[in-house]
């Protein structure tokens, strides 16, 4: 995608210099990678806030994308494993400027995260759960504000017929009541189906692209799988089995975070005994407080699991070698479906379904507002004056309505209404 000129700069039709052309291509990049590392460090709230906010800095501010675009991509990497906001922004990347543009995007998104994690297994008596939880107290309902307002700027944005908003409030119902791992990708396949029916409204592409299947990255995802279990299985070398557990995790588990948690924890808890149910509990809930992917709760999870074989410095190999295992496997998958998924959305069966898998989408959104609100702790604001028998406000309504409006008035920065959050939380530690 080019940048979009202004009124004021009048298009030229003398096509610029390759040298000049590949200049822009790269300061455009660095300006992406600055706004990746803005959202490592500010996308509280896991996959749905992190969606929201993607919405908000990289579809309405930058325009890298459509929110089609970006509600399509995010479907697409919903129905593959792997961590789903890691993905989707990965492959934002690859889409603005190939591969190494994309790699650069993985390494700058995960890698906050991840040295907070690293950090924490390496410091974890000397850390409080309770305390980080405390310091992140505002930050959460805040969270559930930019869910909210994605949820009616994407409605606004892709909902136009009765059929998608059917869709859209089918699968928010869905999505509230039957909190399943497998209930996600069975909504998005169903909606897309629904909406198929309609191909004929649809123009045909005269000259399509031949459809072509590039089965490098599968065959390197899969051969990473085999060898990694052969080798752990010969070798009994600690590091590598451990990348071979979080590697097959990786590979296998749909829904995020969520689902992933209670396999790590039968996993490196109860069968392998690498940590302590309590030490796992308090990795848990630090990571519910980090910024960015929680798959990078492997990282605190593989420096755990080093600590009989050496010090400080095996405990970051084994933080780096879970960080590899958790987030290769679904860097692999969407690399190889990409590479063929604009010549088969050429296919006006493809482009139909798009309509419902981009209003289930909507769905979703809608349904973590929901389902990401409703374990917040309840607070009351007690209020300087008294209206009458009211004494107090519940605080996180007031919270979420207050980051809606905010976002509404488009005037405050994302970055700002966190910042403030979290100087809030400080204030008030404990």
């Amino acid at each position: 995608m080019h940048p979009i000129p202004t009124r004021s700069a009048p298009v030229s039709l003398t096509p610029l210099p390759r040298r000049s052309g590949k200049r822009t291509r790269q300061v455009r990049g660095i300006i992406f990678l600055k706004d990746v590392a803005l959202l490592a460090c500010t996308a509280f709230g896991g996959p749905q806030a992190h969606v929201a906010m993607m919405f908000r800095l990289l579809v309405e501010k930058r325009r890298y994308l459509s929110a089609a675009e970006l509600l399509e991509l995010q479907a697409l990497c919903a129905l593959l494993p792997g961590p789903t906001s890691t993905q989707t922004i990965t492959v934002i990347g690859f889409r603005l400027g190939g591969p190494n543009l994309a790699y650069l995007t993985l390494l700058v998104w995960i890698t906050p995260a991840v040295m907070l994690m690293t950090l924490a297994g390496l410091t974890l008596s000397h850390l409080d759960p309770v305390r980080v939880a405390s310091l992140v107290q505002f930050v959460q309902p805040v969270a559930v504000g930019f869910v909210a307002f994605s949820a009616y700027r994407i409605a606004e944005k892709v909902i136009h017929t009765k059929t998608a908003v059917g869709l859209m409030v089918a699968a928010a119902m869905l999505a509230y009541f039957f909190q399943l791992p497998w209930m996600l990708p069975l909504l998005l396949l169903a909606g897309g189906a629904v909406t198929t029916a309609r191909y004929r409204r649809h123009a045909i592409i005269q000259e399509k692209k031949p459809l072509r299947i590039e089965w490098a990255n599968f065959a390197l995802w899969l051969g990473i799988l085999v060898g990694a279990a052969i080798l752990g299985h010969y070798t009994q070398l600690l590091p590598v089995r451990l990348f071979e557990n979080f590697y097959r995790n990786g590979s296998l588990v749909f829904g995020g975070g969520q689902v992933l948690a209670p396999l790590l924890y039968a996993e490196f808890v109860e069968f392998k005994h690498y940590l302590t149910g309590p030490e796992f509990l308090s990795g848990l809930g630090l990571v519910q407080a980090m910024p960015g992917p929680n798959f990078s709760f492997a990282a605190y999870i593989g420096a755990l699991a080093m600590r009989p074989v050496g010090g400080a410095g095996m405990q970051i190999l084994g933080a780096l070698v879970g960080t590899a295992g958790i987030f290769l496997p679904g860097t692999f998958l969407i690399f190889f479906v990409i590479r063929f998924w604009d010549r088969l959305r050429q296919y006006r069966v493809v482009q139909a379904s798009l309509e419902g898998i981009n209003a289930v989408s909507a769905g979703l959104v809608c349904a973590a507002t929901f389902l990401l609100y409703h374990p917040l702790p309840y607070r009351l604001l007690a209020l300087p004056f008294h209206l009458g028998p009211i004494h107090s406000l519940p605080l996180n309504p007031l919270l979420v309505g207050t980051t809606f409006l905010l976002l509404l008035w488009e005037k405050v920065p994302s970055v700002v209404i966190i910042v403030v959050a979290l100087l809030a939380g400080a204030v008030f530690n404990g």
